[in-house]
């Protein structure tokens, strides 16, 4: 963005990226907006509730310089940031998954560590609050091993202690780490976005066949998973079925909804009126082995567009 004095324009200063982690109740991130109000604040968390909740508070007070996203880290770190943007990123009081068989699901693992160094300006940073010192270990582990972070273990900043959970353990009398994870080298593997591709469908000739049960399908296609669950059979005059799919991609999880309806040019094969799905791989999956199964049934594929 330009700023003209006179017959001069000048360059400014882009605003300092952030990102926070499981904002919770979006007190903690109120707080840091105003303390740097030119900072561009993303907050993702997956709890639908804690989004609402922030979202009221931002609102309520004046912020505006904080967006909000309902997802994962992960989806959010690689679809919605730009490569070498963030400049801080803050983690407080993750999930620890405390019990050995469940620590894959930890957020901090040497994998996280990779791919943030991608989105990560020279000299970012990762800080870290927790209240579970094996997890603040394992996370320093973890960013070690990745050999693109140099890690420092200072006491946590008081403003860090006061989210919901922070205050509450406090009070409980609870010792607290942080960390602090500095990028200093840069994965060099490729992390672009999700492809994206044209809504897939089809468009089908025949009967439709009567269905008496459905049967759970496993689609395996490259990078993920598509399960067919089950078949219902769409309310209306027109007929016509809904497939509820569960799909799982890398850093993506997503249920949707197949249908095959008539319309004016034939039977409608592929994504309901139904939410907002992403059209990734894992649709056009979905939709393909869809067709492939009706075309099993006595259809025939008038045109297809995936």
């Amino acid at each position: 963005m330009l700023i003209r004095l006179g017959e001069t324009e000048f360059p400014l200063p882009a605003a300092p990226q952030v990102l926070e982690v499981g904002f919770g109740d979006g007190r903690f991130t109120a707080q840091v907006a105003r303390l740097h109000p030119q900072w561009r604040i993303l907050g993702v968390e997956i709890s639908a509730g804690s989004v609402a909740r922030a979202l009221k508070r931002l609102r309520r007070e004046g912020i505006t310089n904080v967006q909000v996203y309902h997802g994962t880290a992960g989806f959010a770190l690689r679809n919605l940031i730009a490569p070498q943007s963030l400049q801080r990123v803050y983690v407080n009081f993750p999930d620890p998954w405390p019990k050995s068989k469940h620590q894959e699901n930890r957020l901090l693992q040497q994998s996280f560590f990779r791919r943030l160094s991608t989105r990560l300006a020279a000299g970012g940073e990762l800080l870290l609050t927790t209240d579970h010192e094996e997890y603040w270990r394992f996370a320093q582990a973890e960013g070690r091993a990745s050999g693109l972070f140099e890690i420092e273990t200072p006491p946590p900043p008081e403003h860090h202690l006061t989210t919901k959970y922070a205050l509450k353990w406090k009070a409980q009398g609870r010792q607290f780490y942080h960390a602090v994870f500095r990028k200093v080298a840069e994965d060099p593997t490729p992390w672009p976005p999700l492809p994206r591709y044209p809504m897939p469908h089809a468009l089908m000739s025949g009967t439709l066949p009567e269905l008496e049960s459905f049967e759970k399908t496993v689609v395996r296609f490259e990078g993920g998973t598509a399960v067919l669950l089950e078949a219902a059979r769409a309310l209306g005059p027109e007929g016509g079925y809904y497939f509820h799919a569960h799909l799982e991609e890398e850093d993506l999880i997503q249920d949707v909804l197949l249908e095959v309806r008539p319309s004016a040019h034939g039977l409608y094969v592929g994504i309901g009126r139904f939410g907002a799905p992403l059209s990734t791989a894992g649709v056009k999956a979905a939709v393909e082995w869809l067709v492939g199964w009706l075309e099993g049934q006595g259809l025939r594929v008038v045109q297809r567009s995936y």
